[in-house]
């Protein structure tokens, strides 16, 4: 069961991505040939008698596309065909290249919005166990929350944070509103000086706490934001610094989901998101092939209103193409070679 969500997962992912092109495409009148989940030759395959437009599984699962008449710089197209990808207007082809990096993150906010407001968001002020020889045992439970300390609110985002407060006390006496059986008190709570570092020996736990419609709408408009800083951060060191990439493809991806999903079904909508933010960022950055190469080419052609040499533009295309192949076969390599 876990394998057959981890690989609905991995198409769901591919369907958003692939979905954002055909339906802005098919929005600005351009004509869609194929929509395609994986590359090579199609298995199951479906002809729109509305559209035309042949829907199809492939055998290879490292993404999928969306075919528009005429985006294959080397196709030819007839200069009188309105339909064709070349003969609509630029911010027409723009938004539609645009629009599948875009729908990864409108769904990484749906997918938010729709567990914040479900499920709650996590609070690590909760208390695990009070630990023996610290002022708390005793006086804490397993199961308490912390919401206060001396009377100011201790929000889940908030700063100065829980240890930072107790250690600011050097030791004084401090005093935290909990809650308890729904129920809330106060207790004094006197900190311990432990390897420089003021504790109050209480071992803290994850629970998740109800924000309500109006901050899950907040906090999931914000998520894709702190995602994107995120993974920028993680390519920055992984480039610059000494930071150690992990390379996986569609095993890898079914693999971690599985684990995902094995641990709870949160965990596994928490991947999906992630995975929707990366997708949409990697498909946005300025490499040939992908949707942020061709973004590139036509910015040029939307700031200067004139089309870049078609001969360099393929040229360009194409190398990336190649490039991409060899790395998806490196990485098929590498995923399958984990397991001998």
């Amino acid at each position: 069961m876990y394998i057959l969500l981890a690989i609905a997962s991995v198409a769901f992912l591919i369907v958003v991505h692939e979905g954002g092109h055909y339906v802005v495409a098919r929005w600005c009148k351009m004509r869609v040939d194929r929509f395609s989940i994986g590359f090579g030759p199609g298995i199951l395959k479906k002809r729109s008698k509305k559209t035309g437009t042949v829907f199809q599984l492939a055998p290879i699962p490292f993404g999928g596309f969306v075919e528009i008449r005429g985006m294959n710089i080397a196709e030819d197209v007839e200069p009188d065909d309105v339909h064709a990808y070349p003969n609509r207007p630029a911010w027409q082809r723009f938004v539609t290249i645009f629009a599948g990096p875009a729908t990864n993150y409108a769904s990484a906010i749906v997918l938010a919005m729709v567990l914040f407001t479900c499920n709650g968001v996590p609070h690590w002020y909760g208390v695990g166990a009070p630990l023996e020889n610290y002022d708390a045992y005793g006086k804490l439970e397993a199961g308490d929350r912390i919401v206060e300390v001396d009377h100011q609110p201790l929000f889940i985002d908030s700063k100065p944070t829980l240890g930072e407060r107790v250690n600011a006390t050097k030791g004084a006496p401090l005093t935290l509103t909990i809650e308890r059986g729904g129920q809330r008190r106060e207790i004094t709570i006197t900190p311990k000086l432990s390897k420089d570092t003021w504790m109050m020996g209480v071992q803290l736990a994850k629970q998740n706490i109800d924000i309500g419609v109006l901050e899950s709408a907040k906090r999931s408009l914000i998520y894709p934001v702190a995602q994107t800083k995120a993974i920028g951060a993680m390519l920055y060191s992984i480039v610059f610094k000494d930071e150690k990439a992990e390379v996986g493809g569609p095993v890898r991806m079914v693999e971690e989901f599985r684990n995902a999903f094995s641990h709870s079904l949160v965990a596994g909508i928490e991947l999906i998101m992630a995975l929707s933010v990366y997708l949409g960022l990697f498909n946005l950055l300025p490499i040939p092939a992908l949707d942020g190469g061709r973004l590139v080419f036509l910015g040029y052609e939307l700031v200067t209103r004139r089309r870049a040499n078609p001969k360099i533009e393929a040229m360009v295309h194409m190398a990336g193409i190649m490039a991409l192949g060899l790395l998806m076969v490196l990485v098929l390599i590498h995923d399958v070679g984990r397991f001998f």
